[in-house]
């Protein structure tokens, strides 16, 4: 079985991390999603928890008819010592053969490690940007919308994600855009 990891913080899971999914289960047998940064949650850069991350990407991916045995979520929390990051990933995850990345220091420290290094293509990086998306749900720019999946919008606004991230950056009423 060839089996890929794809690690991101995914705060919040968008369309493009979507489409990386869907290309990377093009190229493996098996798929397994790192959550990473795990252990934050309610700041400006990460406000969404672990497990409010999983089941916005199990949703999708319900949504999306991706079969649920070809994906596995894990939640992984951070080390800040790029040097054994990818043991630190080995001891959390089943055996795998490939990382699925675009970021330079990822691509690197895999290769290092001898893992085969898939780099999928860009996928509207202007307007799939979960730091973008972040922002337009604090200035309540409807824009947001349209760069997550259905299920992503249901979710945040069940669990008052866009409440959340508005009382964390101290404001609940729509920011100037600049």
């Amino acid at each position: 079985m060839y089996r890929g990891i794809y690690p991101g913080r995914f705060q919040p899971f968008h369309l493009g991390h979507m489409n990386v999914i869907k290309w990377g289960l093009e190229r493996v047998d098996e798929l397994i999603v790192l959550i990473g940064s795990a252990q934050e949650s309610h700041t400006l850069s990460n406000p969404f928890t672990a497990g409010e991350r999983i089941e916005m990407i199990n949703g999708t991916l319900r949504e999306q008819k991706i079969p649920a045995d070809r994906v596995i979520l894990i939640p992984i929390p951070d080390i800040l010592m790029n040097g054994v990051w990818v043991y630190h990933v080995k001891m959390y995850v089943p055996k795998f053969n490939a990382v699925i990345a675009r970021n330079p220091l990822v691509n690197r420290l895999f290769r290092e490690a001898d893992f085969d290094v898939l780099e999928p293509p860009l996928y509207n990086r202007e307007k799939y940007n979960s730091t973008l998306i972040r922002k337009q749900i604090i200035i309540s720019d409807p824009s947001w919308i349209e760069a997550v999946p259905e299920f992503v919008v249901k979710y945040v606004k069940l669990i008052g994600g866009d409440i959340r991230l508005k009382e964390i950056a101290g404001t609940d009423k729509p920011l100037e855009r600049k």
